[in-house]
């Protein structure tokens, strides 16, 4: 088994990416955000991106910026990710202000390694610190597990919370 690669996402992809940004299907709907460790040149041209993609982040500055829409979707939607084929976990995203939509889809992996060690044992605990929206707190709670939940940021708190439920 390659814990590497997440295997059971339906609904995200990665396009294309390069030239500092990348571009990304989260449900029927597509991205392009600034990616700073895209270093090299994309595959696809710049107006083929446009044309798929339903909103750009423009930033305004290092830390925030805004979502020039290029076809019409909503402010907030959800997506799905099956961990080991076993149990599904839903995400409600949305466009923020500092770039994000509220998962961060490569870690995955890392859901699946918590979902698969605590499944097995009985009544276990999982401690999620810098937690944001809650992707390793839900695949705990999915195998089981008491969770507690940590940010700093009370917006992405409640954020989670939505998620959890």
């Amino acid at each position: 088994m390659n814990l590497l690669y997440p295997k059971n996402w339906k609904d995200y992809e990665l396009i294309d990416c390069g030239d500092f940004e990348k571009l990304e299907r989260f449900g029927q709907y597509i991205t392009i955000r600034p990616e700073p460790q895209a270093v090299w040149e994309k595959r696809m041209k710049n107006a083929d991106w446009e044309k798929l993609a339903h909103v750009k982040f423009v930033p305004k500055s290092s830390s925030s910026g805004d979502w020039k829409r290029l076809k019409q979707m909503p402010d907030q939607w959800k997506i799905s990710y099956t961990l080991l084929k076993e149990a599904e976990i839903t995400f409600r995203l949305g466009l923020t202000s500092f770039k994000h939509v509220g998962v961060f889809p490569e870690q995955a992996v890392n859901w699946d390694v918590i979902y698969s060690f605590l499944k097995p044992l009985e009544k276990p605990k999982f401690l999620n610190l810098f937690a944001y929206t809650g992707g390793a707190s839900i695949a705990a709670k999915a195998a089981g597990a008491d969770v507690t939940h940590v940010d700093s940021i009370k917006q992405v708190v409640t954020w989670a919370n939505e998620n959890m439920t």
